[in-house]
């Protein structure tokens, strides 16, 4: 049988273990909910300004302020990130500007 088949047949058998709650246990990262509207204005950016910049709609960034929605996945990420040091997201999106 190929490599692929046997990595196929590892992963279903591996899932069928973790839905029967048995083999090793996987582990969550859930980064905590963070309020858009202060992170947006520690960076002393507009609404327009914030979201062109780091690639976000304009629309969903309000729904975010106003609490309508929350940001997931990596867009919960990345504003960890922009929170924490907005300058190393800036500096990461003006190198692959000066590359493209």
């Amino acid at each position: 049988m190929s490599n692929a088949f046997e990595s196929i047949k590892t992963g279903m058998k591996q899932a069928i273990k973790h839905a029967a709650g048995k083999g090793k246990i996987a582990r969550m990262h859930r980064p905590n909910p963070i309020n858009v509207k202060h992170v947006r204005k520690t960076t002393g950016m507009t609404q327009p300004e914030f979201a062109a910049t780091f690639g976000i709609s304009l629309g969903t960034l309000r729904h975010w302020e106003r609490g309508d929605r929350n940001p997931h996945g990596p867009a919960l990420v990345l504003l960890h990130v922009i929170k924490h040091n907005p300058n190393v997201v800036l500096q990461a999106l003006h190198k692959q500007s000066k590359n493209i």
